[in-house]
């Protein structure tokens, strides 16, 4: 019975996971001649705030980058 876990950062639709493993279904069945039913599938949603790589988290690292002049519009004034 193959197993197969497949991790992903972030998240995925109910439809993309769904052809995910009917795809990756369907190669076992192709490619190793094993029985659909026989196949079992896990994908494990993994959080960008709980996953880093090159010394910092994804959250941080795919995060949309600000300019100065952004982050002095967005800064209280002075009093």
């Amino acid at each position: 019975m193959p197993f197969v876990s497949i991790r992903i950062s972030g998240s995925a639709t109910k439809d993309q996971k769904a052809g995910i493993v009917a795809d990756v279904t369907q190669s076992l069945v192709e490619r190793l001649s094993k029985n659909p039913a026989a196949v079992q599938i896990v994908i494990e949603e993994v959080s960008t705030e709980n996953y880093g790589a090159g010394g910092q988290l994804l959250v941080d690292r795919d995060a949309p980058k600000t300019t100065p002049a952004q982050e002095d519009a967005h800064a209280e004034p002075s009093r």
